[in-house]
């Protein structure tokens, strides 16, 4: 999964990944906008994205611990995106962004 998912990044640009519990963290210039969870690809969404994330049926990526859900702040990046060359590097750049600019 990993590797078809770089693959396909990568024709938008420099993008590494990195091991992280039991999934991936994927980096652009070394910061985080996006994971893979359970074979699913998930980007990082705030207020600014959020709704076009849901105008597509999308979920946020949730885990259980001690019994209790937590949702996170990636949201599935829907197939039609991924595979749409003209959508997919405005929304890599959008949760890019939002990554970004939480690390300052």
């Amino acid at each position: 999964m990993i590797n078809y998912i770089l693959e396909i990044l990568e024709q938008h640009g420099d993008f590494t990944s990195r091991s992280m519990f039991g999934g991936y963290g994927i980096y652009k210039n070394k910061v985080i906008f996006a994971i893979i969870a359970d074979d699913e690809l998930y980007f990082k969404v705030d207020h600014s994205n959020q709704q076009q994330y849901i105008d597509h049926y999308s979920k946020p990526f949730v885990y259980e611990k001690n019994g209790k859900s937590y949702s996170m702040s990636y949201w599935k990046l829907p197939v039609e995106i991924l595979e749409d060359e003209n959508q997919l590097p405005i929304w890599i750049d959008q949760s890019y962004q939002i990554s970004f600019n939480k690390k300052k």
